[in-house]
């Protein structure tokens, strides 16, 4: 599929992996709108980008914000793309070393937001994305999910985290085989240590110990190799119902 002329939506596109996609996509020619919590941020992306971003500010997880987020996306263009970065993390564990057990709270918010907010979008961008005229092989739009590789190997204290984005692999495969009858491919990239701004803040030796624990290249993945893997897999038309490992061959540690 021809990212040109399309339209998309990026949750989480105001920072890190989703402003790296938004910016990826916005170059090949397609309409952005960037749907993000943080409101001062995404505007000032969608001005620095001109005619090829706007913005909804809210949260993934909620039903109204999202519709809104999903109409604006098609009333832009034939909504065809939709990636969901959108995402937060929280570190604690089952019981802490005094038997004390995990907050359910936290647990509750980080599934809402990585998995709920992640299906949320996804179910009401295909609603829109159906609705778009067929094009080759009667493909009407792709769908990219963000994971982890936290999915696979969790460290300590990352069971809710890992928990939500288990999630998100999981629906990879029913949600491409329910929306096959659409035109709409479903695929999900699983980033292992990348560059965004919540590493930025850890000291340089910190960043590069975390690094040199990848297998190769022996850095973090930079967001702009997320971008294109994003768009690798939008043009890709043979690629559904995947999760591709974005992570220089890493396989995490217990911590």
């Amino acid at each position: 599929m021809d990212i040109k002329d399309c339209s998309a939506l990026v949750t989480g596109g105001a920072s890190g992996l989703g402003e790296a996609t938004v910016r990826a996509l916005s170059e090949r020619g397609a309409r952005c709108t960037i749907f993000d919590r943080d409101e001062a941020r995404a505007k000032a992306l969608a001005d620095a980008l001109g005619g090829g971003a706007d913005y909804v500010a809210g949260d993934v997880s909620d039903e109204e914000d999202a519709g809104r987020a999903v109409a604006q996306a098609a009333a832009a263009g034939d909504l065809r793309i939709t990636v969901n970065c959108a995402g937060i993390g929280w570190a604690q564990r089952t019981i802490d070393r005094e038997g004390s057990p995990h907050d359910l709270g936290a647990f509750k918010t980080v599934v809402t937001v990585n998995l709920i907010g992640s299906f949320n979008v996804m179910r009401l961008a295909a609603g829109a994305i159906a609705k778009c005229a067929p094009l080759a092989d009667g493909e009407r739009g792709v769908i990219v999910n963000t994971a982890s590789v936290a999915a696979f190997e969790g460290q300590i204290g990352q069971i809710s985290y890992s928990a939500s984005k288990g999630g998100i692999v999981g629906m990879t495969v029913p949600a491409a085989r329910d929306l096959a009858p659409a035109g709409i491919r479903v695929n999900t990239i699983a980033p292992g240590l990348m560059d965004t701004p919540l590493l930025g803040l850890l000291p340089e030796e910190a960043r590069q110990a975390l690094g040199a624990g990848v297998l190769f290249p022996k850095r973090l993945g930079y967001p702009a190799e997320f971008a294109r893997l994003v768009c690798s897999i939008v043009e890709n038309g043979y690629l559904n119902g995947e999760t591709v490992r974005l992570d220089g061959g890493l396989r995490m540690p217990p911590k």
